[in-house]
């Protein structure tokens, strides 16, 4: 009896020695382990950088950089011809903005309608108009009203000559009350128009160059 309890005792540290052992190697991301206390402060992966993950632009072949395009470039114009118009502004003004806007945008609407292509659509700078008035007695004047203008452009392109009748027939008869329009060629003193004068800048360049 002695005998079979020695034998006992001998084989349950091994037990716990192997147990304690398999347990090491089967979680070893357990920070602090009760059984295993040599590798708490070792890490595992100290070998295998992360750096370069997840990046993937290297991989595609190099392009050159593309060339900005300047944004104040004049367009080439359309020429007429015997059976088509070439590139024509029609310019609508007034004094209230919502309805110039508004008519503009049914302009524009038309063209898309009846199969005329439009170019380009823009606003033109606001212009201010002051109105002065005398005093009843004296010489001095002094500012009544300012009056804004505001102007919007719908630029056609190539409108026949059979429908452009037609055409500013439709918009004379919608035209709203205080606006004005008008159908022109388009030139290049109409597309620097768009642009605001700057002159102390002009002034600043021309003083560079020289």
């Amino acid at each position: 009896m002695n005998h079979i309890f020695r034998k006992l005792q001998i084989t349950f540290p091994q037990q716990a020695s192997i147990l304690n052992q398999s347990l090491c190697r089967a979680a070893p991301f357990i920070q602090h382990p009760v059984w295993c206390t040599g590798s708490i402060n070792e890490r595992q992966y100290k070998s295998m950088p992360t750096h370069g993950i997840g990046r993937w632009r290297y991989l595609l072949p190099k392009q050159a950089p593309k060339k900005k395009k300047d944004k104040n470039q004049l367009r080439q114009t359309v020429s007429a011809t015997t059976t088509a118009y070439g590139t024509l502004n029609v310019k609508v003004s007034g004094y209230d903005m919502t309805v110039v806007e508004h008519y503009s945008q049914y302009i524009h609407n038309l063209c898309n309608r009846l199969g005329i292509k439009v170019a380009e659509s823009y606003a033109l700078p606001t212009r201010s108009t002051e109105v002065m008035l005398m005093q009843e007695q004296g010489n001095k004047t002094y500012v009544d009203a300012v009056l804004k203008t505001h102007q919007r452009v719908v630029q056609l392109s190539s409108l026949s000559a059979s429908l452009c009748p037609v055409f500013v027939d439709v918009l004379l008869k919608n035209q709203p009350e205080g606006v004005k329009l008008s159908v022109k060629e388009h030139t290049e003193a109409d597309y620097q128009a768009r642009f605001k004068a700057r002159p102390e800048l002009e002034g600043l360049i021309a003083q560079i160059n020289q």
